[in-house]
């Protein structure tokens, strides 16, 4: 696949969201920590709300990663720097307010990351965009983390420095805060509290939408090496979907989808792979390339329609939320290990 400019940002902003992750991780570790080491009862619940917002957003920016397809190991100064405070926390050289201020400019990292790659993603294209859209909820909760991280810190920090407590009225002043830059009254803490996590449907859905997006910018567009990066991707992703179906989906549900249905999709995939080969070795300045395309969108599409209104109607029908939930989180762990093998492969169309 020929090296373009995008594909360098798209690596670059791969990167990007493995540092999230690593520094995500460390977030949860330290307000594990922070828990142990709290003897204040309001600072302790805040924090359980922290932890229990994070790890959620954990599994929102492992949802991202293999969302946008594009498997990066964190850079090597966030690396670094991960290392060095993970010491310091552990370490005794520094007070609990210390670490707590330093737990806050953590979350302010994360912020300015979010909104960073929110930003790029703006400049790289739209399918990058609905890839890591559900970035917005962890950036929103981590500013609202911050907004009561501070509160925190001025009761430790005045008792640090007096022994005494400080003056009343600092969570309101928290809360003013954290609707002024929402827009709406109330903790985000508290709203997100209430999220369910992704089950299949949805995680599927946002497959469903980013190749459509992926189809759009390669018809639009008239550069045979843009054409070329969005083919690579479009065979990357549907590659990863189809299989990750074909693991963890499909065999499950023929039971109460019926052996016919279950079948046709299993057909219509392998109809969509033949033609990801055949697509792929023409050359995208060709005058057949883009009419290839459509009938492989085309044949997409049809899938798209029946796995969204039949066979989600079913999977509805016959399993729990925290079933459809626990298929999410496996569909996601094989799409990222299909991923993982396809990044070493080249997939350009004329390769």
């Amino acid at each position: 696949m020929v090296s373009t400019l995008d594909d360098a940002k798209r690596n670059a902003i791969g990167v990007k969201l493995a540092d999230a992750k690593l520094l995500q991780q460390l977030l949860i570790e330290n307000e594990e920590r922070f828990l142990r080491e709290s003897t204040d009862n309001e600072i302790s619940n805040r924090i359980r709300d922290f932890l229990e917002d994070d790890r959620k957003n954990l599994g929102i920016i492992e949802t991202v990663i293999v969302q946008y397809g594009v498997q990066q190991e964190p850079g090597q100064i966030v690396r670094e720097m991960v290392d060095q405070i993970r010491q310091l926390m552990q370490g005794s050289e520094l007070s609990f307010f210390e670490k707590v201020a330093q737990h806050e400019l953590l979350k302010h990292k994360q912020v300015m990351s979010g909104l960073l790659v929110h930003k790029a993603a703006q400049k790289v294209g739209a399918d990058v965009l609905a890839a890591i859209g559900p970035l917005n909820t962890v950036n929103f909760e981590n500013r609202a983390h911050q907004e009561q991280l501070k509160g925190i810190l001025e009761i430790l920090g005045v008792r640090e420095l007096t022994g005494q407590d400080a003056d009343q009225g600092i969570w309101g002043r928290v809360q003013d805060a954290i609707a002024a830059f929402s827009g709406a009254v109330g903790s985000a803490v508290t709203q997100g509290s209430d999220k369910q996590d992704m089950n299949i449907q949805d995680v599927i859905r946002m497959d469903h939408n980013k190749v459509n997006i992926l189809f759009t910018e390669l018809q639009q567009s008239n550069d045979p090496h843009k054409i070329q990066e969005y083919f690579g991707q479009i065979y990357k992703d549907l590659t990863a979907h189809a299989e990750a179906e074909e693991e963890v989906l499909y065999p499950r549900v023929r039971s109460f989808y019926g052996e016919g249905d279950t079948q046709e999709l299993y057909d219509e995939q392998a109809e969509m792979k033949r033609l990801l080969d055949q697509i792929k070795a023409i050359s995208p300045s060709a005058p057949e390339f883009k009419d290839r395309v459509r009938q492989l969108a085309d044949i997409v599409m049809d899938h798209v329609r029946q796995e969204e209104s039949t066979l989600f109607a079913a999977i509805r029908n016959n399993l729990s939320s925290e079933q459809t939930e626990q298929w999410a989180t496996e569909f996601k762990a094989a799409k990222s290990k299909i991923q993982q093998r396809l990044g070493g492969q080249a997939t350009g169309a004329g390769v």
